[in-house]
């Protein structure tokens, strides 16, 4: 049976993504300062104006101006051709105080908010991602590459990709389309484009996925000089799904950028990441979605649920004993065992949270073998 299916993945210079960027550049520095910071940051974008707003408690003095233009000059937005400027735009901060009332659950190692979350694994892929939103990220970061080096000139910093896989019985045989949206300046044609993107970012990362049938599209309204924050507003959160499997199982709804670890929306669900890649590295499914939830200020998940869409070696019952033999997924738990106070969120803001061997939470280091009274 034929199916398909499609993700996308956006750059970093796509105004969503300046915002996660910056929201998680804030967060970095604050735990780079003090690893007990608490930051909820929220970013929002547009033509000349970025506005950086939340809640914070941390002994960390932090330069956010700074923080906020370093991380637009990072992103290559240095040309004022594309219409927005490091130097020039303006910058707006208002960060407040954390609420007491939600320091007293979290300081005792509860969790700092209620919701669901949800981490997926599948053995199509190396990485143990879902080819359409692995292929789409790969796009996004070549394209970002080639524009940094040079070797595709009059490239801006804002850009997505969409990649459709076709199916059959469950297995990904081709690409059934493919498209392109990449910012650029009047200096190259729209041809000179199309024939550079598809020779050297397309054709060398899906690879024997593209076939003569393959359908290409690239700027398919015939220009895109008009981009970033000048073309369209951006907020931190707003890409959730790129964010994590591409529409590949389910979401509990909450984003990730600006949050610290305490808040479970970011690090269960890297916890569930980190526990179903596991189970399928252990050979105890070939695709698995592990779901989470939490009650704020308790410290123990509210529910725990392993669904390996029948391709479990054994039961998901066992596989979820197994689990909650094997990982602490408590708030305190988790942060412990990933060592998450650290500054390493602002590489997760682009490209994708999960696939990446640079996480602590891809790591396969558990090994899951059936328990003695199983």
């Amino acid at each position: 049976m034929k199916r398909y299916i499609t993700s996308e993945s956006i750059s970093e210079g796509h105004p969503d993504k300046i915002c996660d960027k910056i929201s998680d550049a804030i967060l970095d520095e604050h735990l780079r300062q003090d690893p007990n910071s608490k930051t909820a940051v929220e970013t929002f974008a547009t033509k000349g104006l970025i506005v950086v707003a939340g809640e914070v408690r941390s002994n960390a003095q932090v330069d956010v101006q700074s923080v906020v233009r370093n991380t637009l000059k990072d992103i290559g937005y240095t040309n004022p051709k594309f219409g927005f400027d490091f130097d020039d735009c303006a910058v707006l901060v208002s960060l407040n105080k954390q609420s007491p009332e939600i320091a007293m659950g979290v300081d005792k190692e509860g969790a700092g908010d209620q919701g669901m979350m949800y981490g997926y694994a599948s053995d199509e892929t190396a990485e143990y991602m879902p080819l359409p939103i692995s292929l789409a990220h790969k796009l996004t970061k070549k394209l970002s590459v080639v524009r940094k080096s040079g070797e595709i000139p009059h490239l801006g910093p804002d850009a997505k990709s969409q990649v459709s896989i076709e199916y059959e019985d469950d297995k990904p045989v081709r690409a059934s389309t493919i498209v392109i949206a990449q910012q650029h300046t009047e200096d190259i044609s729209e041809e000179k484009l199309k024939v550079e993107i598809v020779e050297k970012v397309i054709k060398p990362i899906i690879g024997h996925y593209l076939d003569v049938n393959t359908i290409i599209h690239i700027n398919a309204t015939g220009k895109f000089t008009i981009g970033g924050p000048k073309g369209d507003t951006g907020l931190t959160g707003r890409k959730i799904i790129a964010d994590t499997y591409g529409g590949v199982g389910r979401h509990g709804g909450g984003a990730f950028s600006g949050k610290d670890p305490s808040k479970v929306d970011r690090s269960a669900a890297y916890a569930a990441r980190w526990v179903a890649k596991n189970i399928v590295k252990s050979g105890l499914a070939k695709k698995v979605e592990v779901s989470l939830s939490y009650a704020i200020g308790v410290a123990k998940p509210t529910s725990i649920n392993i669904d390996t869409f029948g391709t479990g070696t054994i039961s998901d019952e066992k596989i979820l004993s197994i689990v909650k033999d094997k990982f602490d997924l408590t708030p305190h738990g988790i942060i412990t065992s990933l060592d998450l106070k650290r500054p390493i969120y602002y590489d997760t803001a682009a490209y994708g949270h999960f696939g990446r061997d640079i996480f602590p939470w891809e790591q396969t280091n558990i090994k899951l073998d059936l328990l003695d009274d199983n």
